[in-house]
């Protein structure tokens, strides 16, 4: 597809953006090796230094980007700012934890002295998507730069001016020249990248085609790979959970950034005694979302990324009408300029439609009724993701059977499914593999070495 920036709102191509040729891509690797030689041997209060810098950036022009990102992707105005800030969190707390979470362990053996080191590894790929086009790359780039690695940016090609600020970003704040570049090219020319010798590991977060090809690539050159894939996370409501607040938090959980969250509530497991309640509430939640430009502040559901995935998403819906299931309501594009969808939500979907099966990335939510606890732990389970799980009970044995029992990269109780940078964030299954952010997101991509002094 094109580099270009079109405001889904209007469906308005605002920008077009040169590819970068193979030569400049050579010239921006050399860098980043550079780069790294330099970073590696700078202490961790200098690197700190400058990723505050680069928070503090943030923190002072995230209406700007956040402008950037809502006329590029279309989430709203507010959820965009929102982003920026918390992408300043992200960087402040990898700045304050990662002499510590990188520092020498101590091992006892007959050696004199042994120890676990951590250490950095060179330049690192991170193949970016559009959906949260600064939060996914600043939790890859904090940690990465703060290791002493250097990044080179493959960012969805419908978000290059959110690619080119972030860049700037880190230039602003005092990194090393090409310790953090932004790659201008199509999803084909990744390859090239990843099968360069000066480029260590990779990072993606993005679809299951995507995510098997680098997987396949990398493992043919031998490089250590995170993977962040789709989820179609399940959302548990029970007997003993506080309803309306499990509505008014479902709600949000599965229209956040307008429904395209690989963590959102997509499957919601609703036990018989609460299902009518639980169902006619958030049908009422769901009619109560104003829909509209992202811009202004009253708006809750701004447009879909695009053309293509308001028709997959369209599409899917159909189908799932078709194989049986019931739509209660929305789930239909709107007329008029811009890729506009009503939030929608399914039930009586059967366990032989693919909508069983598939990820909606956009605004519908699918109610299924269960009679126990166990039952709603089986059919959260029977998915090929396993990213995130919410569980609402008072029941304490109910919950410490969800947390033991669900499949999935993380579990939440009596509340939604959200990243943080202080706890890993990462799936199984068809979901991926490896974690980002806390301490295993910076020791990713480190060389664990092995230290003993007879």
């Amino acid at each position: 597809m094109p580099i270009q920036s079109e405001n889904p709102a209007t469906g308005k191509v605002v920008k077009t953006f040169d590819a970068h040729t193979d030569a400049e891509v050579d010239v921006a690797i050399a860098k980043s090796v550079v780069a790294y030689q330099e970073l590696r041997t700078w202490s961790f209060e200098k690197r700190a230094k400058h990723m505050r810098k680069a928070a503090k950036i943030m923190r002072d022009e995230a209406e700007a980007l956040g402008k950037i990102m809502t006329f590029e992707m279309g989430k709203t105005l507010k959820s965009a700012i929102a982003e920026v800030k918390k992408s300043a969190l992200g960087a402040d707390y990898y700045a304050d934890t990662a002499a510590e979470h990188m520092a020498d362990e101590i091992v006892e053996t007959k050696a004199s002295k042994s120890y676990r080191a951590y250490q950095p590894i060179g330049p690192v790929l991170a193949v970016m998507p559009w959906n949260y086009p600064v939060w996914q790359v600043v939790r890859f780039a904090a940690p990465a730069l703060m290791a002493g690695n250097t990044g080179l940016l493959k960012h969805a090609s419908n978000v290059p001016q959110c690619a080119h600020y972030i860049e700037d970003i880190f230039k602003r704040a005092g990194f090393p020249d090409g310790a953090f570049q932004s790659l201008l090219i199509s999803g084909s020319k990744v390859e090239r990248v990843l099968r360069d010798a000066r480029v260590r590991a990779a990072t993606l977060t993005g679809s299951e085609p995507a995510g098997a090809s680098v997987a396949s690539i990398c493992g043919q050159e031998i490089k250590p790979t995170v993977l962040e894939l789709g989820g179609s996370d399940a959302f548990i409501v029970m007997p003993s959970a506080d309803i309306e607040k499990a509505v008014k938090v479902g709600t949000t959980a599965r229209t956040q950034n307008n429904g395209q969250s690989c963590i959102a509530a997509k499957r919601f497991i609703i036990h018989a005694d609460i299902y009518e309640d639980f169902r006619a509430k958030l049908i009422a939640h769901f009619e109560a979302l104003t829909i509209g430009d992202p811009m202004k502040d009253d708006t809750d559901i701004g447009p879909l990324v695009n053309q293509v995935a308001r028709e997959e998403i369209a599409g899917q819906v159909r189908s799932a009408v078709k194989d049986g299931a019931t739509l209660i309501m929305g789930g239909e594009p709107l007329n008029g300029p811009g890729y506009f969808f009503t939030p929608g939500i399914l039930e009586n979907i059967s366990k032989d439609s693919n909508a069983y099966y598939e990820e909606i990335f956009g605004p519908v939510a699918a109610l299924y009724k269960v009679d126990t606890i166990e039952e709603a732990i089986t059919l959260a389970n029977d998915s090929p993701f396993g990213l995130g799980s919410a569980i609402w009970t008072q029941d304490e044995d109910e919950q410490a059977l969800a947390i033991r029992d669900l499949e999935a990269g993380a579990t939440f109780v009596n509340a939604m499914t959200s990243s943080d940078p202080k706890l890993p964030f990462g799936g199984i299954k068809r979901s991926g593999y490896g974690r980002e952010l806390a301490a295993e997101g910076i020791r990713a991509f480190c060389n664990v070495k092995t230290v003993s002094i007879a």
